[in-house]
């Protein structure tokens, strides 16, 4: 959007958490009259009120005033939900009502890589930046991620790349927003309450990452899942270039795993990247995650080389299979991001030996029955936490031991006391933290701070 038209148009962020500060400053910055509005009260926005304060940013909290549709146009930060009564209103009364992403893509000169899916957005999203830091070539990282896109998209011109995690709650509002290279990892049911738990709607919000290709861009996708490959085949626009990544054996044209290796195919030509013992991220979902990655950076023109030798030396994200410690030959491993049930599926394949497995929350309407044979297979007892406990232990009754904490610290004490040298303590929840913590980070750093306590 040009400046000038920037000067003339007023704009409502809707809440002010780290990507709301983040539109409202780069707006502001280009001259738009800018106003921000959260509904949550002042007293639990303190340190925001006054960064918005501090900046010279309009702003108000404990609900949203007919301000809020005193502008053209409403950008809403991922946690807003679309049936939200103010994005309504706006709609009604003609306010244009965009994502914050689809306003930082405004200002990105660079090409953007945009990573989606149900699981493994983070890992895939952060290896890619490692990869392109690797091997030297200037990019920035941000989106669901943790850094707004807002934030950075200023930090890198059209000779680097940005790479961005984005979520469906960012693709739902997105109008012109286009990723030059676009990922679709998966999609399995999550969020459902967002999508009136409808499950093709939710996968049709994943669809759209491919919504505003042109000729020449590269859409990147997963061949193994049914829904995925649906969703992608109807998607993609004739003229991108469609890389395909499977771990079941040859594509036509992407990436795949045969003999144990994963092996590469572009341009008729295949190449043989590493085996999959080396890729130091471990489980089939680090495998998918890993074929995406080099897939999208190869697209940026990163040699096989320097991607081979930060697929040996990545050490993952926090929160994610991360391990802590071992303690009298017990390993503790923190998988808090697991936030579904397929999170946890793939967690539960990743280790040999026995587990001992943290599992609850605030439950999202999961089905647990899909997790049932692993859990008889490598699960020696569930520790039941959080508030869906009682689901839980339902859940796996017969199949396991199941004891319930009312405690994270309980939880970590009881862990300890069932499992066995050669075990391995999993915190991998399959829900939401909101009933004990405040995000799923949270969570992961105290289960960390309590394994490192243990004597």
């Amino acid at each position: 959007m040009a400046e000038q038209d920037l000067r003339e148009r007023r704009f409502s962020i809707i809440g002010a958490a780290r990507s709301g500060i983040a539109v409202a400053t780069l707006l502001r910055s280009r001259g738009a009259a800018v106003f921000v509005s959260d509904a949550a009260p002042r007293e639990k926005m303190q340190e925001a009120a006054a960064e918005l304060e501090r900046r010279g940013i309009p702003a108000e909290f404990g609900g949203h005033t007919g301000h809020v549709l005193e502008a053209d146009t409403m950008v809403l930060s991922p946690g807003v939900p679309s049936d939200a009564a103010v994005v309504t209103g706006a709609r009604a009364a003609g306010v244009e009502v965009v994502s914050e992403l689809e306003t930082a893509g405004w200002f990105c000169r660079a090409p953007i890589v945009g990573v989606t899916g149900t699981n493994g957005k983070t890992t895939t999203t952060t290896l890619i930046g490692r990869m392109l830091e690797d091997a030297r070539h200037p990019s920035v990282v941000g989106g669901n991620i943790g850094t707004a896109f807002s934030q950075v998209v200023e930090n890198v011109d059209g000779e680097g790349t940005a790479v961005l995690e984005i979520s469906s709650f960012q693709l739902d509002h997105i109008r012109s927003f286009r990723a030059a290279v676009a990922v679709l990892l998966n999609i399995t049911p999550d969020h459902l309450d967002r999508y009136g738990h409808e499950f093709g709607r939710y996968a049709a919000a994943k669809g759209r990452i491919f919504e505003n290709q042109q000729m020449g861009d590269v859409a990147i996708y997963n061949g193994d899942d049914d829904m995925t490959r649906a969703v992608a085949e109807r998607g993609v626009r004739p003229g991108v270039r469609r890389l395909v990544f499977s771990a079941r054996g040859p594509v036509e044209e992407g990436a795949f795993v045969e003999q144990d290796h994963l092996v590469t195919v572009l341009d008729g030509r295949a190449v043989e990247v590493l085996p999959l013992r080396e890729i130091s991220i471990r489980g089939l979902h680090n495998q998918y995650n890993a074929m995406a990655a080099v897939l999208a950076v190869k697209a940026r023109g990163i040699a096989t080389a320097s991607v081979r030798a930060t697929l040996r030396n990545f050490r993952g994200v926090e929160h994610r299979l991360e391990f802590v410690r071992e303690l009298r030959g017990v390993s503790f491993v923190n998988d808090s991001k697991a936030t579904n049930v397929d999170s946890v599926w793939y967690a539960l394949q990743s280790f040999d030996g026995p587990l001992i497995l943290l599992l609850g929350g605030r439950d999202k309407g999961n089905d647990y029955s899909r997790l049932t044979d692993l859990v008889r297979r490598n699960v020696r007892s569930i520790v039941a936490i959080g508030e869906s406990a009682g689901k839980v232990e339902e859940a796996f009754l017969g199949a396991v031991p199941v004891q319930r904490s009312e405690s994270m610290s309980g939880a970590v004490r009881t862990a300890a006391a069932l499992a066995s040298a050669g075990d391995t303590v999993l915190l991998s929840p399959a829900c939401a933290s909101f009933d004990w913590f405040d995000n799923y980070e949270q969570r992961g750093r105290v289960f960390k701070k309590l394994v490192m306590d243990l004597v």
